[in-house]
């Protein structure tokens, strides 16, 4: 995530021959690309954004939704929806080309009770996860918990629709929403099911306040079901204290929009009072109406609403077209007048409607608009002025100012996105200045202006465009926004529209008399504060001067010295500011008419009707002091428009009637064309040549906009002619012909689009003799009049193109003659300008070396050429390659692949379908290749030469290296037993100091283990039942965690009414688990998942599934008695194992948190903490301390430990007072940056008791060292780089940091990155194995690593053994101890069950028993804990963790096993490390086995009061639906098998009737849902 700046790019290179005035100028001038607008961009596609009045924008993208300052540079606080630290959306969509309102995860994003006296602002927020689910949050912080929650609140598909608006009905704020809840679609990737009294609702008010979003018995209006598809809910607005829903029908599957659009009315109450609902016509100017809705403002002020309206323009429906979208205003009087309170697309509640369908409510005529492509509108008043923003598809912000009546100007273009991402439905405008508006587009939101003041160079320009957020600005002489100019406050400064271009300062020179000139200032300026200056331009002399502060007039004697005076400069100035012009006189007897010659300050004289010098005298009767001497006026003429009209006419048959001529047209080539127009348009047709020259085009596009007319450039022939269309914004044009005046014949559509733009030319690099094909990226090629390449020397060069809309690809021209290695511009040409789109490198031709024929079978010949190694990428259609044989014969060769090699590159090409292979080989004459324009002849590899090389070679080395070794060997041999008789004696006292260390730390150290760690961080018992249920299924964790306390009891449907009644049957769910089991491809997989199903259906009915597990274990028996018994309960291959699993899950999850949970979380906190006492590669996860000999880092440098001053910046998520800031902390220095962070965060939490409040990815390290200051980081520009580019991380060590220093915490501005993974091409403490790597270079690496043996360090497994090992005992005590001399429920009761089975098998061998015990409770249960510490708390585990908790766990089974250990000194360290421990812990479970059996019994009574208990605590924890429909789904895919084994079966009959009857009841509800 990341804010940028955009800044006004490059502009256009210069043309090469001269550009149209106006072309030039737009190509120069697009609207709004200058801009320095702000842009946040979103990880994921944005889905919803809103705007707070003093908590900033709020934006949700993907699964996340951030919170940012209202200059969009900043991001205040970010909400994971879904999972932590991840943004991405849970189930790809394929989204529509142009998105439909909602069609997102995130649904609602209402700020609300802003301003509320007492009350804080809230955030309503409502997603597609959880069902639908609804929360509140302060608008303030969103990392802050929800205040309330519920589910199935809005549409839980991300394709459906959720509209909804929050208000205040007496002391409470309500919801008011509609929403789609079911779609006709098959079952969704995110598993979305809703409730069945949720399908039909449409709209429905919900009690914001409650816990759950309730909704009362009232308070929901259902959809009526015509088989007129869903309701797609577009916006929701509050007008007159009624609830307003814009709305269309619409066909999710098809596309298609089933009926008009519409609005719905409910009172703005506590309760759905139905109102009425209206249609809504927006079809003029289209044949088939604009069924769909895309867009929906609400014009307050006016009491007008603005929609946009579109046709369908799917796949299979028609083209777009100029008429395909339009903006349509409506009346809300008028609206609501005409709602009627009949219910056409609602459950009737009256049935007096006259009608069969809602009247249709007609828009203001003179405000619509038609446009080819509009996505959204948002309308607010400025100034009285009626003002719209419009969104389109091809990334532009549109103004439209409406008139008085409401009458729609022609809308200017404001911005433009240059990417041409479609604007998204929703604009919203800035909460305080009225100057800004935020556009989102695709993943981005831009701040962007909401006028193009600066564009208007004149005050009477500026007003006269009449835009009402524009004014002109005295002091800065320019037309700015009313806050951009200085001392605004002050009238005389600030002109705005409402005073009109009359009131701008202007200079006026007039002669009053015979012998007097008069200068004034005319205009809303007041002349109390001015004093005026005339000069001769020439000379610089001073003519007239007026005194300060009175009259702005200066007067001037007529004189005869006066009458040279050609130019004069006029200054008036004020406080701070001036205004001049510059008169000029030289032409004034050349002016004939009146207008022109006063316009120059030159004088008419009425009398002789003539321009003459200002400063000579006229006739006195000319002057008259109360009139201007003429009037002017310039009238234009008024452009032929029709109010929302966009056609022509014409007849269908495209043919014009003139007299008895005939003519007709048929096409218009291209269909598109660049903003800068094209000089050479043909259009088709006949009998063009019986015309006479009065032919021309017309081109339409937006329907408030004149149209352009453009007469033919030549008629070619009867059937040709050709046009020069001239620049034009983006858009769609309708085009028709008209002949000798005659009616305008239609000849389609003209599409005008933006210039192109280049992203990637490919390949990057070709050969001078030239041939590769070169492919150009990017978008808006098929535009482009040539493609031409610039060199340096040959200039332009033009090359043969095949362009399509989004590459073009050429032939890259030869450059032989030019120097080896040169580049080439590569420029576009539209029009007469050029545009600039990369270079191309030119390199010399390749070499090629030879070649080799190698027969693979009879029929096929391989071909590989050898070539230099190069920087070319050879494609399949650059090169043709043909092999020559015996006499001269040849053979076409099939390019394959290209492998490029240390020396050589080879090219593989096959030649197939032959006979005699080998006889082809070894007659080969040469191979011919053609790369290209490259052709040349490769002649065969020669074998010989290298091969006596081969060799000579080995033989010339061995007679060197003995000559060398004889001569050295002498005088060496000396020097070389001296020097390893140093090494040895190295070798030997490294060995002994590290050996006593090790003994040493084993017998003195000690970890200060942290006696109080705050509070264990439990997981709920949903979340623990899940994950033991579905440790490798995690995608059915989030069906089953909805928030169940608002459903009723009684809402399950009726199928799986009967489907969880025929479960409870004991004998059909025995039969159903047994006939799964004997199914082949029944997995184990299945029979893991049809267990945990059945534990969450049978959730509230735990003495049900005791007996159930009770009747499986006993089957299970029958079938191990017969074979080993020993081996029951071992594996987890039979429905009845898992269940167990599970049922002991459920049943002691009371005492595991009460018990055991303390214990185990110290135990896994006190590793954490030995762990990271000793360094720890990063890269690898091995440390110097660990319990398992895989994971020992051995190869360890020397390390010390590094005290640091840590002071940790102030910030919004952590602003308490009581919150210690400066902190020491203990790092080693070889830890790296991101593991010293980590430290760091865990000693602020120590400290505090509370973490710091940010993310380790979002916060930065900063070395302070006096007044300058180190950022810290893993890998920065210092790092070193070893052999092979293999990058070493970053350490405390290599910036230098000793004891003492001052390291600063602070927050990230943005930017922020995921945790990194490191590749294989870093390292930290483990160095790459080559010896070149042993010397790093750097003084912090100095020397040579040291020699390391692995055995070394087992001390170091002992240590860790020591440090945890009172805290280990604790644990394994907790788990086989009695609390209060009693045991848990359920463990008393299954081994008393298991005695009591082997007592009725006559099993005497006390080991079976044991055994039998061990696999069901340790090994089933407690070593399934042990190893995944996550199931029972909220962390992480590492996989370091898991290899020490895999050492515990084998200590702890072994404990229980009966076999008695036979270890040497070559078993393996994990079984050794707790040998001597494990003959006391097999004593302690004999002793605790022992006393269970001798506890008294427990009655039936007492296990029944537990089990049921145990059910009523888990009431409502899951939705048991889902469960059902899941075993649902495995009975229905063995259904034949299960019916067979029913009938065969006595007494099963009423089950098998039941059986059929729930499958009936199943298909009926598919039947439903396919209709």
């Amino acid at each position: 995530m990341e804010v940028s700046r955009r800044k006004a790019p490059p502009r256009p290179p210069r043309p090469a021959a001269p550009l149209p005035l106006l072309a030039y100028l737009l190509a120069l001038a697009a609207p709004g690309r200058g801009a320095d607008e702000p842009v946040w961009r979103a990880e994921q596609t944005i889905g919803a954004i809103a705007v707070s009045r003093a908590d900033g924008v709020f934006v949700a993208s993907g699964s996340c939704l951030d919170q940012l300052d209202y200059s969009l540079e900043h991001r205040l606080s970010r909400l994971y929806r879904d999972q932590a630290g991840n943004c991405t959306e849970p189930v790809s969509l394929a989204p529509p080309a142009r998105p439909r309102p909602g069609s997102s995860f995130s649904k609602l994003l209402l700020p609300y009770r802003e301003g509320a006296t007492g009350l804080g602002g809230l955030l309503l927020t409502g997603w597609t996860f959880d069902r639908g689910a609804c929360e509140v949050r302060p608008l303030g912080n969103l990392s802050l918990s929800s205040l309330h929650n519920g589910t199935e609140v809005v549409s839980c598909h991300p394709q459906g629709s959720t509209a909804g608006v929050v208000y205040r009905a007496g002391q409470l704020w309500y919801l008011a929403v509609a929403a789609t809840y079911a779609l006709p679609e098959t079952e969704t990737a995110n598993r979305c099911n809703p409730a069945a009294s949720d399908r039909d609702t449409a709209i429905s008010i919900k009690n914001t306040e409650g816990r759950s979003f309730d909704t009362k018995e009232e308070g929901s209006l259902k959809r009526r079901d015509g088989g007129a598809g869903s309701l797609h809910f577009v916006d929701a607005f509050l007008w007159n204290a009624s609830v307003y829903f814009p709305y269309y029908p619409y066909n999710y599957t098809s596309g298609d929009a089933t009926g008009w659009p519409s609005m719905a009315r409910i009172a703005q109450s506590d309760e759905v009072k139905f109102q009425g609902q209206v249609a809504l016509d927006c079809g003029h100017g289209h044949p088939y109406g604009r069924r769909l809705l895309l867009s929906s403002s609400l014009v307050e002020a006016l009491d007008v609403w603005a929609g946009v309206f579109s046709a369908a323009t799917g796949e299979g429906q028609e083209k777009r077209s100029p008429a395909t979208t339009a903006l349509c205003l409506f009346r809300m009087s008028e609206i609501q007048a005409r709602a009627k309170n009949c219910q056409w697309d609602f459950l009737p509640q009256q049935t007096n409607c006259k009608e069969d369908q809602p009247e249709k409510v007609q828009p203001i005529a003179s405000s619509t608009m038609i446009h080819s492509d509009l996505t959204s509108v948002y309308g607010t008043v400025v100034m009285n002025r009626a003002v719209l923003f419009l969104g389109t598809g091809d990334g532009q912000l549109l103004k439209v100012i409406l008139g008085e009546n409401l009458t729609s100007n022609c809308p200017e273009v404001i911005y433009e996105i240059k990417e041409e991402t479609p604007v998204f439905y929703k604009l919203v405008p800035h909460p305080e200045k009225n100057s800004y508006i935020y556009l989102t587009a695709g993943k981005e939101v831009r701040r962007v202006r909401v006028a193009n003041c600066n564009k208007h160079k004149s005050c009477s320009e500026c007003l006269t465009a009449a835009d009402p957020h524009c004014g002109w600005c005295h002091s800065l002489q320019r037309c700015t926004f009313k806050d951009d100019c200085v001392h605004s406050e002050n009238s005389e400064n600030w002109l705005d529209i409402s005073s009109g271009a009359k009131m701008c300062p202007q200079i006026h020179i007039s002669q009053r008399s015979k012998d007097k000139i008069t200068v004034t200032l005319v205009g809303s300026i007041s002349p109390r504060h001015s004093g005026c200056v005339v000069k001769n331009a020439d000379t610089g002399r001073e003519l007239c001067r007026s005194a300060p502060n009175e009259s702005c007039t200066c007067s001037m004697l007529t004189a005869a010295s006066y009458k040279d005076v050609l130019v004069i400069d006029v200054t008036f100035s004020f406080r701070s500011w001036h205004l001049s012009k510059r008169f000029n006189f030289t032409n004034c007897s050349s002016l004939r008419e009146c207008p022109a010659c006063i316009g120059t300050g030159c004088a008419w004289c009425k009398s002789e009707r003539k321009c003459i010098h200002p400063f000579t005298a006229c006739s006195p009767s000319d002057y008259d002091r109360n009139q201007e001497p003429c009037q002017v006026a310039v009238e234009k003429p008024a452009p032929s428009k029709t109010a929302g009209g966009g056609g022509f006419e014409g007849n269908k048959m495209n043919r014009t009637n003139q007299g008895r001529q005939v003519f007709s047209v048929k096409s218009i080539e291209p269909q598109k064309i660049s903003t800068l127009g094209k000089s050479n348009v043909i259009v088709t047709g006949a009998n063009f040549t019986r015309a006479s020259d009065n032919i021309v085009m017309i081109l339409k596009g937006t329907s408030t906009c004149d149209k352009d007319v453009v007469r033919v450039s030549h008629v070619l022939n009867d059937t040709h002619m050709k046009f020069s269309l001239p620049s034009s914004r983006k858009e769609m044009k309708d085009v028709c012909i008209q002949f000798d005046g005659g009616n305008c014949s239609s000849v389609g559509s003209l599409s005008y689009i933006a210039l192109p733009r280049c992203s990637l030319i490919y390949p990057a690099t070709t050969w001078t003799s030239g041939g590769q094909n070169i492919t150009i990226m990017g978008r808006n090629f098929d535009v482009i009049d040539n493609l031409i390449i610039s060199h340096e020397l040959k200039g332009n060069i033009n090359v043969s193109e095949q362009c399509v809309a989004t590459y073009c690809s050429f032939l890259a021209p030869s450059l032989k003659s030019s120097k080896v290695r040169t580049n080439v511009t590569v420029k576009l040409k539209v029009q007469e300008t050029y545009l600039d789109c990369g270079s191309l490198q030119y390199l010399e031709d390749p070499r090629f070396t030879g070649y080799r024929v190698d027969p693979e079978v009879d029929t096929e010949l391989e071909v590989k050429i050898l070539k230099e190694n190069d920087n070319f990428n050879i494609s399949k259609k650059d090169i043709e390659i043909t092999l020559f044989h015996g006499e001269n014969k040849q053979l076409n060769c099939s390019f394959e692949n290209i492998t490029r090699n240390q020396d050589l590159t080879t090219i593989l090409c096959k030649i197939k379908g032959i006979r005699a292979a080998s006889s082809i080989a070894s007659s080969s004459k040469k191979v011919h290749v053609k790369l290209g324009n490259l052709e040349l002849d490769v002649e065969k590899e020669s074998v010989a030469s290298p091969l006596y090389f081969l060799i000579g070679l080995p033989i010339l080395l061995v007679i060197v290296i003995f000559a060398v070794a004889v001569g050295v060997t002498r005088h060496k041999s000396k020097e070389l037993s001296r020097k390893q008789s140093q090494q040895l004696e190295l070798l030997e006292s490294e060995l002994r100091k590290e050996i006593r260390d090790g003994f040493a730390e084993l017998q003195m150290d000690k970890l200060d283990v942290v006696d109080s760690f705050g509070t264990v961080p439990f997981l709920d018992y949903k979340h623990f039942a899940l994950r033991t249920f579905f440790p490798e299924s995690g995608g059915f964790t989030h069906i089953f965690t909805e928030d169940m306390h608002n459903r009723d009891a009684n809402d399950k449907n009726e199928r799986l009414t009967a489907l969880d009644a025929l479960i409870c049957n004991k004998s059909f769910l025995v039969t159903v688990i047994h006939t799964l089991e004997k199914q082949k491809n029944f997995s184990v997989k299945d029979r893991c998942l049809f267990a945990s199903f059945l534990t969450i259906a049978l959730q509230t009915k735990l003495v049900y599934l005791t007996s159930i597990l009770e009747v499986l274990t006993r089957d299970l028996m029958e079938q191990s008695s017969n074979m080993q018994p020993k081996l029951m309960l071992r594996r987890t291959e039979s429905v009845v194992e898992k269940l167990l699993t599970n049922w002991m899950s459920v049943c002691l999850s009371g005492f595991l948190r009460e018990t055991v949970g303390e214990p185990f979380y110290l135990l896994v906190t006190t590793l954490n903490q030995k762990i990271n006492k000793g360094p720890v590669d990063v890269i690898t996860c091995k440390a110097l301390y660990t319990l398992n000999e895989d994971w020992l880092l051995w190869q360890v440098p020397e390390f010390s430990t590094v005290a640091l001053n840590v002071v940790f910046e102030k910030i919004p998520e952590n602003d308490s007072a009581d919150v210690c800031r400066n902190i020491s902390v203990n790092v080693l220095d070889c830890d790296t940056i991101g593991q010293a962070k980590e430290k760091i965060f865990q000693a602020f939490l120590s400290k505090n008791g509370s973490p710091y409040g940010l993310q380790l990815n979002e916060i930065c390290l900063e070395l302070q060292v006096g007044t300058r200051q180190k950022e810290l980081l893993d890998i920065d520009g210092s790092s070193v780089i070893l052999e092979d580019g293999i990058t070493k991380l970053n350490t405390i060590g290599h910036y230098e940091i000793s004891n003492g220093s001052t390291i600063k915490v602070f927050k990230k501005i943005a930017n922020f990155t995921s945790d990194v993974e490191y590749s294989d091409d870093h390292c930290h403490l483990i160095l790459p194995d080559s010896e070149a790597f042993q010397d790093v270079q750097g003084k912090r690496h100095r020397g040579k690593h040291k020699f390391k043996v692995k055995e070394m360090y087992l001390t170091k497994l002992l240590s860790t053994k020591v440090a945890i090992h009172s805290v280990l005992e604790k644990l394994f005590r907790s788990i086989w101890s009695l609390p209060n001399s009693r045991a848990p429920f359920a463990i008393k009761y299954f081994f008393d069950f298991l005695d009591a089975q082997a007592e009725n098998k006559k099993i005497t061998d006390p080991d079976v028993v044991h055994i039998w015990k061990t696999n069901s409770l340790p090994l089933r249960f407690w070593v399934n804990i042990l190893k995944n510490p996550q199931f029972v708390f909220d962390i992480k585990k590492t996989p370091h963790i898991d290899g020490c908790l895999s050492v515990i766990a084998q200590a702890f089974m072994d404990a229980f096993s009966l076999t008695e250990q036979q270890l040497g000194k070559e078993a393996p360290t994990n079984k050794l490390l707790y040998a001597k421990d494990i003959p006391t812990y097999k004593e302690e479970v004999k002793s605790y086995y022992k006393a269970i059996r001798d506890l008294p019994p427990l009655s039936p009574s007492e296990m029944e009061e537990f089990l049921t208990q145990e059910s009523k605590k888990h009431e409502n924890e899951f939705n048991e639906e889902v469960a059902l429909t899941e075993i649902y789904k495995y009975i229905v895919k063995y259904f034949d098998e299960i019916l067979n084994k029913l009938e065969r079966e006595r007494g099963l009959e009423e089950a098998q009737k039941q059986l059929l009857h729930v499958k009936v009841l199943f298909d009926e509800k598919k039947k439903c849902k396919w209709m």
